[in-house]
């Protein structure tokens, strides 16, 4: 059966912006999320993002890192993380927009 999401997170209203990832359990530093985005010229900045993509949130100080694999981007815990806590990595694919 096809899941959106590894069992492990769940989406939730972000104190970061608008919606979030969160943790459904405790997590240990190393863990691999799964593929974030997948090369595609077609779409907008280069890449599709998937379920798990599309809703981690942007931090200065995060507890993940989406890094390249092969035409992919993958998300990993770079620290151990709590449970209900929210998955951040730094955005490096585009630009941040500034709150006004």
């Amino acid at each position: 059966m096809y899941k959106p999401l590894p069992s492990v997170l769940t989406i939730k209203q972000s104190k970061i912006h608008g919606l979030g990832l969160f943790t459904t359990c405790f997590i240990e530093k190393n863990h691999e999320f799964g593929i974030t985005h997948i090369e595609n010229e077609v779409f907008q900045d280069g890449y599709i993002r998937t379920p798990l993509g599309g809703f981690f949130n942007h931090s200065n100080s995060p507890n993940c890192e989406a890094y390249m694999y092969k035409n992919f981007i993958k998300l990993k815990a770079i620290k151990d993380i709590k449970k209900d806590i929210e998955i951040t990595a730094k955005y490096w694919l585009y630009p941040i927009e500034k709150k006004s």
